[in-house]
């Protein structure tokens, strides 16, 4: 988990996503065409994926989108996700500007519903207007 605090609506996926080749770094879209959010954007939302697969330059990409203000407001995960978290620590350091990572319990996992308003407390809690 990365500690910090976002908001926003959910973009929910059951499947996993490769940050590397996955996202386009330059507007924030899902570009893998296999993903069922393919087209999609996860700036500013709280982009809810069970696991990020593949590279460890996943890092590199959350570090990008970052700076280029086109991150997701907050990353929920189901599985530990430490390539997500080494970029979102990473963009803290370098521009003071991470972005919180969650990892949910599969009963709580569940209970995230895609297009929903939710916020992410400093403790890790997702609450609900």
């Amino acid at each position: 988990m990365v500690v910090g605090e976002a908001e926003g609506i959910v973009l929910r996926s059951d499947r996993a996503i490769s940050l590397w080749g996955g996202i386009d770094p330059s507007s924030g879209r899902i570009i893998d065409r296999r993903h069922d959010r393919h087209g999609e954007s996860i700036v500013g939302r709280v982009f809810a994926i069970p696991a990020e697969k593949g590279s460890s330059t996943g890092s590199a990409v959350l570090l990008e989108l970052i700076r280029a203000g086109l991150a997701p407001a907050g990353i929920v995960t189901s599985e530990t996700a430490p390539i997500l978290a080494v970029g979102s620590i990473v963009a803290e350091e370098l521009y003071g500007a991470g972005i919180p990572i969650v990892c949910l319990g599969p009963r709580d996992w569940t209970k995230l519903v895609d297009g929903e308003w939710v916020r992410i407390g400093g403790d890790g809690s997702i609450t609900r207007p």
